[in-house]
């Protein structure tokens, strides 16, 4: 996939999709072929997840790809870890974390945390990356992430190779560069990052938004 790099804050003009999906033109052209099952819905948010930072839990990070939206009333979100990686002794104990949506500038650092293990290494004193106060969870935010979202533990889930924390989102910080005039938070300008199948991808410009598949053309003005 072609990198586009950070979007101007000033593009509001809908731009084409800068690749074309590679799609037979016929019905008669197109080919499957079966695979084994795995994980190859793609892609998918990349985050950089915090938590410690209080009593007996130094501050720490993972990076996880296995997220998503699970309810909108209350807000819930869930992230998918294995029972042997550090945080989740930290989360299962704390019943807190706080998602950081990393940019297109962290997506080396938010690998490298997904490298290297916080029960060896102080991941923040190590990255650069700044531990911020949260406003309603007891483990830190990062700071240099455009937007953060605060979460407390409702259920555990053991699934097999990993567990499934499902939160609920109960504070949302997002940085100011992200609004425009009206107040509008414009998610574009923020230079997400996405993971499929290995690899890390730049999300590009907003192409239209929901429903326009539907909405009515503006009737032209009589003369």
């Amino acid at each position: 996939m072609k990198k586009t790099g950070m979007p101007s804050p000033a593009q509001d003009k809908k731009p084409e999709p800068a690749h074309q999906p590679e799609t037979p033109t016929s019905l008669d052209r197109i080919e499957k072929q079966s695979w084994k099952p795995g994980n190859v819905l793609s892609p998918v948010p990349v985050v950089l997840v915090s938590c410690g930072g209080s009593g007996e839990f130094r501050a720490n990070l993972i990076t996880i790809a296995w997220t998503g939206s699970v309810c909108s009333d209350p807000p819930m979100l869930s992230i998918a870890v294995r029972p042997e990686r550090h945080s989740h002794g930290i989360i299962k104990s704390t019943g807190e974390f706080v998602v950081n949506l990393p940019s297109l500038a962290q997506v080396k650092i938010t690998d490298w945390c997904g490298m290297v293990s916080g029960s060896k290494v102080d991941k923040f004193a190590e990255s650069g990356l700044t531990a911020a106060p949260a406003t309603t969870v007891g483990c830190p935010i990062i700071l240099e992430c455009p937007v953060n979202i605060e979460c407390r533990v409702t259920q555990r889930l053991e699934l097999g190779s990993h567990d499934l924390f499902l939160a609920e989102v109960v504070a949302v910080q997002v940085s100011s560069h992200l609004l425009d005039e009206l107040g509008k938070f414009r998610v574009e300008k923020a230079g997400l990052i996405a993971y499929g199948l290995g690899h890390y991808f730049p999300l590009g410009p907003a192409i239209d938004h929901f429903g326009f598949s539907i909405r009515k053309k503006s009737p032209k003005p009589r003369r």
